[in-house]
């Protein structure tokens, strides 16, 4: 590496940071729910993080868009759906299951990679990643009966304590398939591009169908306290472009598989952050469940960053 490559900060300090500041997405995210609706959340998070990388995409790269193909600027806004919808199902979750279920079920997007590249990307599946998978997916169903079911034999149901675990749970499944896609999209696309140019085209794209659908809901957008303004702004600012923004910075420095395992830092930090400021404590069948989803999320990202 040369010494006009060699990075500012350390690399790990800054993956540190984006850990630290996408755990506070959910609890961000339930304050903001005490008053604005998911639909508003998710419309918010994205229309405010385009608008700060907006200003730098068209004052140094903008000649990226002009010369790029249409088959890319395509990719960009399905890529761009695609975020709409996870962002969608992940932040409605929220609403009907706990954050460490939530967050630890969202992450299993890997996953979902994986078992996609086979049919969209002509990559086989490894023994390992296999494996890994499989770990996955059980830790995935013991999270599902942690919060939908109790004694022995089993007794489960769609509601609990208030809420509908299973209807969450699956929203939050339904976010790691369709972040997963986004993934899969953006991929072919992103290396050809500045990252402030993708992320401007694909979080503005993914803002439109957010408000559109806040829109036919009739959903408000303006009217709410202060502090809801400040929760849904803090919502863009922390997760959305300190902690993306950092992840995608230390990607230049380490090598993708680590940069994939350290993001699993999230469902811990959210899970011990809902337990402190939330009084949200995971049961012991919820801790061995997230365990082998993480477990399992490891092999499947180690076996991909090093293919």
């Amino acid at each position: 590496m040369s010494e006009a490559d060699k990075p500012l900060l350390p690399p790990p300090l800054v993956l540190l940071v984006g850990i630290l500041a996408v755990s506070m997405a959910s609890i961000l995210i339930r304050l903001a729910q005490r008053e604005a609706s998911s639909l508003v959340i998710a419309a918010y998070r994205l229309s405010l993080a385009t608008l700060v990388v907006l200003p730098v995409a068209l004052g140094r790269y903008r000649h990226e868009w002009a010369a790029l193909p249409r088959r890319d600027m395509l990719g960009m806004f399905l890529a761009g759906v695609f975020l709409a919808l996870h962002f969608v199902a992940w932040i409605t979750s929220l609403e009907y299951t706990t954050v460490a279920s939530s967050v630890v079920l969202v992450s299993l997007s890997p996953v979902f990679v994986a078992l996609a590249a086979p049919i969209l990307l002509r990559e086989t599946i490894t023994a390992r990643a296999g494996l890994g998978i499989a770990i996955a997916l059980i830790g995935s169903g013991l999270v599902g009966l942690s919060d939908a079911c109790a004694g022995l034999p089993l007794r489960c149901s769609l509601g609990g304590s208030g809420r509908m675990p299973l209807i969450g749970n699956a929203l939050a499944l339904a976010g790691a398939v369709t972040v997963a896609g986004y993934f899969l999209i953006g991929r072919r696309v992103r290396g050809r591009l500045s990252l402030p140019t993708y992320i401007t085209t694909v979080y503005g794209t993914a803002a439109v169908v957010c408000l559109l659908i806040v829109a036919a809901r009739g959903l408000p957008l303006v009217g709410y306290r202060p502090e809801t303004y400040l929760w849904l702004t803090l919502v863009a600012m922390v997760p959305q472009l300190i902690g993306h923004s950092s992840f995608n910075w230390a990607l230049r420095y380490l090598p993708t598989a680590v940069v994939t395992v350290t993001t699993l830092g999230e469902p811990i930090g959210s899970t011990i952050l809902a337990y402190l400021l939330l009084g949200e404590a995971p049961t012991a069948l919820k801790l061995v469940g997230g365990g082998f989803i993480l477990f399992g999320i490891t092999l499947v990202a180690q076996e991909r960053g090093g293919s």
